[in-house]
């Protein structure tokens, strides 16, 4: 049974969709895509169709912030090309591992959010901490355990594409601690705008993704990844704390 659409999105919270050809059909919310209870073959084929189209999402995001923050500072800049050229191959690792397998590019449907909510934020901070600092550091607890589950399942092939993408997720999240750090000393109002852009984003996620999208999506905080990453000891004791209240909170899976 086709999930059937839901209202439209927020116009304010959301950026205009990236482009996608005729193979694929975008849907804008959580319920609307296909998912598969564990253990149904689809499953797996599934999360990698979506994790790669996410990972164009990361290369158009990118890219956009490139071209509209010409002025940005040369380490920012650099960044994002090499994040751009990240994602592009992570993009592909995924398709040629989805094929591989079995599977038909576009057989399920695709969400844009990132996309969506990033470009729609208008301050290079507010971008950096949304992306960066936010979606990939969260993408950090997540492949961390992806490249141990993998592992133990004997899916060494998927575990060692989680490795390689790690590795590169971090240098992301670093370069954006690092450029943010230096816009906060530039000018200090820079707060406000990390603030309000926060705001914006989780007010979005709330709506694309609701209950359904986040029931159960709780991972373990990957301490030495986010170290690596430019995050203090205090913000990944910080971070660790309400992964465990909100485990707590929402009781075992």
């Amino acid at each position: 049974m086709t999930p059937q659409p839901g209202p439209p999105l927020t116009p304010e919270l959301f950026a205009a969709p990236p482009a996608r050809d005729a193979r694929f059909r975008v849907v804008d919310r959580w319920v609307e895509c296909e998912t598969f209870a564990s253990g149904d073959p689809r499953r797996s084929f599934e999360f990698l169709h979506r994790q790669m189209n996410e990972e164009v999402n990361g290369l158009e995001a990118s890219a956009q912030t490139l071209g509209d923050f010409p002025a940005a500072d040369w380490p920012t800049r650099l960044g994002l090309a090499r994040q751009c050229a990240d994602e592009a191959r992570h993009a592909r690792m995924f398709r040629r591992l989805f094929e591989a397998r079995g599977g038909r590019v576009g057989q399920f449907p695709v969400l844009n959010f990132q996309f969506r909510i990033i470009s729609g934020i208008d301050t290079l901070v507010g971008r950096l901490t949304v992306q960066n600092r936010s979606f990939e550091a969260g993408g950090l607890d997540a492949i961390d355990v992806g490249i141990a589950t993998a592992g133990a399942e004997g899916d060494l092939e998927l575990s060692a594409l989680f490795a390689a993408q790690l590795a590169d997720e971090i240098l992301h999240v670093r370069f954006a601690n690092e450029a943010i750090e230096r816009l906060r000393a530039a000018d200090p109002r820079c707060v406000l705008h990390i603030g309000a852009a926060l705001g914006r984003a989780a007010a979005g996620f709330r709506e694309v993704m609701g209950r359904e999208g986040t029931a159960g999506a709780r991972y373990p905080v990957a301490r030495d990844a986010r170290a690596e990453a430019g995050f203090a000891d205090d913000e990944i004791r910080r971070a660790a704390e309400l992964a465990q209240q909100l485990q707590q909170h929402r009781g075992p899976s």
